[in-house]
């Protein structure tokens, strides 16, 4: 099994830090890439490999997105619902919503994704600064 999943930021493209040993996992930055499918299936294979033997492990997913179009929503989308049958399946899933205090724009995104989580536990925060 793989440890980590790293993915640099680039102007487009949000930082995946997937730390499988930790059971911690990160994605933050901008997410509007030309495409979608080339950027979030390598993403989305790591995340199904890992989900598959967490069993009833804890598992801790931090968002800290800036900036996402419609295409990167429907991927977090696709995130959200995998964590979702996690925990459904008995895995402890906590999932951390981070957006800017002024942005208002993702803090009704994020409200809205956690509105669909039964089974694991959304916690929508204000970034620091």
């Amino acid at each position: 099994m793989i440890e980590k999943l790293d993915i640099e930021a680039t102007p487009r493209t949000p930082a995946v830090a997937f730390d499988f040993a930790n059971h911690h996992l990160k994605i933050s930055g901008e997410s509007y890439p030309e495409d979608v499918t080339e950027f979030y299936g390598p993403v989305f294979i790591a995340l199904d490999n890992y989900l598959k033997k967490i069993g009833k492990n804890k598992c801790r997913f931090d968002f800290e997105l800036i900036y996402l179009n419609s295409s990167s929503a429907k991927a977090i989308m696709m995130v959200m619902d995998k964590l979702e049958d996690a925990a459904k399946n008995g895995a402890t899933v906590e999932v951390y919503w981070y957006y800017d205090h002024e942005d208002d724009t993702m803090q009704e995104l994020g409200e809205e994704f956690g509105e669909d989580l039964e089974s694991a536990k959304f916690h929508l925060e204000k970034m620091a600064g």
